[in-house]
């Protein structure tokens, strides 16, 4: 579902400074298909350019998310993870034994959402679903004693 996002030229449209270690780190951001939290982010920015601090990584995200250029998600092991904002609506699926996020859309859902909104007496305007789960099959191949 991952479709690059030009990070770079978002900061040119809001009219952010694009220094050469930001150039960088929206590089590596546009380039992710994970969702990758601050540490992960300095990393792979540090392989391209050795000179860029950890400090940097943390205020470029920050002037990222709030440009609305950057989503910040938690998905809930503790870190701050980081999306390019998604032109396109989706939610995301969360596996708590690998860590891995899969990003889904299903429209059955949506339609509900809006429904449960206007039940509320709400016309939904956004929203954000995360949800976190155990790979079926994989709790009974830990426990599986009937062999």
């Amino acid at each position: 579902m991952h479709q690059p996002i030009d990070i770079e030229a978002l900061c040119a449209e809001r009219g952010l400074r694009i220094t050469d270690q930001r150039r960088v780190i929206a590089q590596v951001l546009s380039e992710s298909e994970d969702h990758p939290d601050v540490d992960k982010l300095h990393e792979r920015a540090a392989a391209i350019d050795p000179g860029i601090s950890i400090a940097t990584v943390y205020r470029t995200v920050r002037l990222f998310e709030e440009a609305g250029i950057l989503d910040r998600h938690d998905f809930g092991d503790g870190r701050a993870r980081y999306e390019a904002a998604p032109e396109a609506h989706h939610d995301h699926m969360i596996d708590v034994e690998t860590g891995r996020v899969m990003e889904f859309v299903d429209p059955e859902l949506e339609a509900l959402q809006r429904q449960i909104a206007e039940r509320l007496g709400y016309r939904l305007v956004d929203h954000r679903m995360e949800l976190f789960g155990v790979r079926i099959g994989a709790e009974k191949a830990e426990g599986d004693t009937d062999t």
